[in-house]
């Protein structure tokens, strides 16, 4: 089982969709990761070498920001805009869709189960 950056990618699927277990790294990322060090998108990952894996670990080290770092920054980022008070910080703070979703209907993914009000009968 190959690790890279701290996740167990499956080994029966081909590298370019086992990459993509990892997070940070899509699709588009993974056959960058590809093409810049001439693996071909048909191999699975069992089929790679130690030196391959390497190449990829290094790889990926050097040019994305993946897992926990990117956890972390993105975390970071919420809590400054929470911080500031800016508009989606407090859409942030009070669990409600941040880029302009409507919640008079919907919204019931961010804002939970619907909860009853009392006296609203008849």
């Amino acid at each position: 089982m190959a690790r890279i950056a701290g996740v167990n990618i499956p080994t029966a699927k081909r590298v370019p969709i086992a990459l993509t277990y990892i997070t940070g790294i899509g699709p588009h990322n993974a056959d960058t990761i590809c093409t810049a060090l001439n693996i071909d998108q048909s191999r699975r990952v069992n089929q790679l070498t130690d030196a391959e894996v390497l190449a990829i670990r290094e790889y990926i080290d050097a040019n994305f920001t993946v897992e926990g770092d990117l956890r972390r920054e993105v975390s970071m980022n919420i809590k400054r805009l929470m911080d500031l008070g800016c508009y989606r910080g407090l859409r942030h703070r009070k669990n409600l869709p941040v880029r302009g979703q409507r919640t008079h209907t919907n919204a019931r993914t961010r804002k939970g189960p619907a909860k009853a009000i009392a006296g609203k009968k008849k």
